[in-house]
């Protein structure tokens, strides 16, 4: 697709990066039949190819409307079309380019500025987890739509990781710790069961998705070049070595971001080295199976519970992750299957998506959950599992089945005599 830059984007560094990834389109309409929106809406300017031309349009010097700003608000940023298109179009890149460029000439209504604002801020704030812990007490005072976005209190169980030579890094996240504590004791409990210990660095905060999809860019990357520091010490010793294998992320949405900090800072002459090792060194904890499955064949209990498994969209198409969740879970004596129908869509969560437009990320909600009902011949599953804790609240709160991240069950499964044998610390 040939783009005519406006003068005041020739030359420019998003200006040349998103003329560089419009060339790739052809504008096939293949991502179209993949987007979530589209599907609801069909307004093809509620697709990636109607949202690709918006952006066009924009960098070619016409104005931006606040009906501009809408349809590219409305992406999920689920990046499906990505894992569609035949061209490898970096949609992704070009609908950050898209949204600041936009965002810098469209003001947004009080309102809508005051809840983004709330949102960046007590996201990533120190006080959310007090906060949580007031709204748990409270939840059942509150009225639905909050009580939605307050899980119930997790028995977390205690933070079992002894002294073992193997180290990783876990990025414990700026809500998941309050939202839900048992995803890292149980990364911890099952990485120590396969004779690796689980180190948090403690001024690692938000790995900066929050505020950068937010159009905060500058914002997101200050998070990004903090979490660097905080790591560094663990990745470059005094000899040159890494103390830690990796980096490991037990959240996809987390993950795709660190994965991504080597491209986020690629201009930053003081980071950007740092930030391609950090991102080299990133991997989902489901890149660990294949070594978790080895060890701890013959160490689970018997399973007779169904397991439904719902594959993010930052997994399986941000990580371009498939197959191995089930694959491996399979092979320790899980029953877990993959919905037939649409699992390559995405629920609705997609990081504060659910908040700013809840109509649509409910709709999204209520398709996913009818089709993982289905999975097991129409009989409901016994536990619905995911990789991401956003993914994992947002089905919750749409149906009574348990909903829990992959590690949970597994190490839920480890049999009781090898947690007793562990070394343990609170």
């Amino acid at each position: 697709m040939q783009t005519q830059l406006a003068p005041e984007y020739q030359g420019s560094a998003d200006g040349l990066a998103a003329e560089a990834i419009l060339r790739k389109c052809v504008h096939c309409g293949f991502c179209t039949a993949t987007c979530p929106t589209y599907q609801l809406l069909g307004d093809e300017l509620d697709g990636p190819r109607g949202r690709i031309y918006l952006i066009k349009q924009v960098l070619e010097g016409h104005s931006p409307t606040r009906k501009t700003q809408r349809h590219l608000d409305l992406c999920l940023t689920c990046r499906s079309c990505e894992s569609t298109c035949p061209s490898g179009v970096q949609y992704g890149d070009l609908l950050d380019i898209g949204r600041k460029l936009v965002e810098a000439k469209v003001p947004r209504p009080l309102k809508e500025r005051a809840l983004r604002w709330v949102l960046k801020k007590g996201l990533t704030s120190a006080l959310f987890s007090p906060a949580m812990a007031l709204g748990q007490r409270v939840r059942a005072l509150l009225p639905a739509a909050l009580k939605n976005k307050v899980p119930k209190p997790q028995d977390a169980g205690r933070w079992l990781s002894g002294e073992h030579a193997r180290k990783v890094l876990l990025l414990a996240g700026c809500v998941q710790p309050a939202m839900s504590p048992n995803i890292n004791r149980a990364s911890a409990r099952v990485l120590d069961a396969i004779g690796i210990q689980t180190v948090i660095a403690p001024k690692a905060g938000c790995c900066g998705a929050v505020k950068f999809h937010l159009n905060d860019q500058e914002g997101g990357k200050a998070e990004m070049r903090a979490n660097i520091d905080a790591w560094w010490p663990y990745v470059e010793t005094a000899a040159g070595a890494a103390a830690v294998e990796a980096i490991l992320m037990n959240a996809s949405g987390c993950g795709v971001t660190v994965k991504e900090y080597g491209h986020f800072l690629k201009d930053d002459p003081a980071y950007a080295a740092k930030a391609a090792r950090i991102s080299a060194l990133t991997q989902d904890l489901s890149e660990w199976l294949p070594e978790i499955s080895e060890k701890l064949r013959g160490k689970v209990s018997k399973q007779v519970a169904t397991l439904a498994y719902h594959p993010p969209c930052s997994l399986q198409h941000g990580q371009q992750l498939r197959g191995g969740v089930e694959k491996y879970l399979g092979e320790l004596g899980f029953d877990i299957k993959v919905t037939g129908a649409e699992a390559h869509l995405c629920c609705g969560s997609a990081g504060t998506y659910s908040v700013l437009n809840p109509g649509l990320s409910q709709q999204l909600r209520d398709r996913k959950l009818g089709h993982l009902n289905i999975t097991f011949g129409g009989l409901p599953p016994d536990v619905i599992v995911s990789a991401n804790m956003g993914c994992i609240t947002h089905l919750q709160s749409g149906t009574t089945t348990p909903v829990r991240h992959w590690i949970e069950v597994l190490d839920q499964a480890l049999q009781p005599s090898m947690q007793a044998g562990r070394s343990a610390r609170p």
